[in-house]
């Protein structure tokens, strides 16, 4: 009976620290979402292609026992899947020293646009070869990457990149129409101000 209680209260204290971490983690979420949307894919951009990455390494019985400096080693552009990650990161980290250098202003859309859709045609491309689609080996393809949800990492691997392209290239636009909207208040209100003053003195 002691024994039940023990483990009910550690069931308890689990589940107390899970919705304590839940309710951070969205808390965060929320706070990036709100106050600095491209940081908040920029995130995203750095933790989602490397988590399916390192999810098609696990799955794969043939590929776990590599190590990933023989992966850089003896990469092969139509059968490596490291460079998709690193594409990714270095996409996210030019556009968020844009970000910081530029604000929202039209540098940092132009940047923006320039690395998602390079990286979003060299990923496209890259999917195109490996997964055999133009070629019609599909079905042999999705066999070579394995059993046990090797296929679905790496599809999950370049949707999610080339996802998080459009995301940034909509974030960015959004951004940019933003600080241009605060740019013509601020630029209304000091005409307001002027002819209030030039009123002013006409009146005197």
């Amino acid at each position: 009976m002691e024994k039940k209680h023990k483990e009910l209260q550690l069931w308890a204290r689990l589940w107390r620290w899970a919705k304590t971490l839940f309710f951070v983690l969205t808390m965060l979420a929320s706070l990036l979402l709100v106050c600095a949307p491209p940081l908040f894919v920029v995130v995203l951009d750095l933790l989602l292609p490397t988590s399916f990455l390192s999810s098609y390494f696990r799955s794969s019985s043939r590929l776990s026992a590599t190590r990933l400096a023989d992966q850089f080693r003896d990469f092969h552009f139509r059968s490596s899947l490291v460079d998709v990650p690193l594409v990714s990161a270095a996409r996210s980290l030019v556009i968020l020293c844009a970000y910081a250098a530029c604000g929202g202003r039209g540098v940092y859309l132009g940047i923006t646009t320039l690395c998602s859709f390079t990286s979003a045609c060299y990923v496209l491309v890259k999917s195109i070869v490996m997964l055999g689609v133009a070629s019609g080996e599909w079905g042999r393809r999705h066999r070579d990457f394995g059993e046990k949800g090797g296929a679905a990492a790496v599809e999950a691997l370049f949707l999610s990149s080339l996802a998080l392209a459009v995301a940034h290239l909509v974030v960015a636009y959004r951004t940019s129409c933003r600080e241009r909207r605060k740019l013509l208040v601020y630029r209304i209100d000091i005409e307001a101000v002027k002819l209030k003053g030039v009123q002013t003195k006409g009146v005197k």
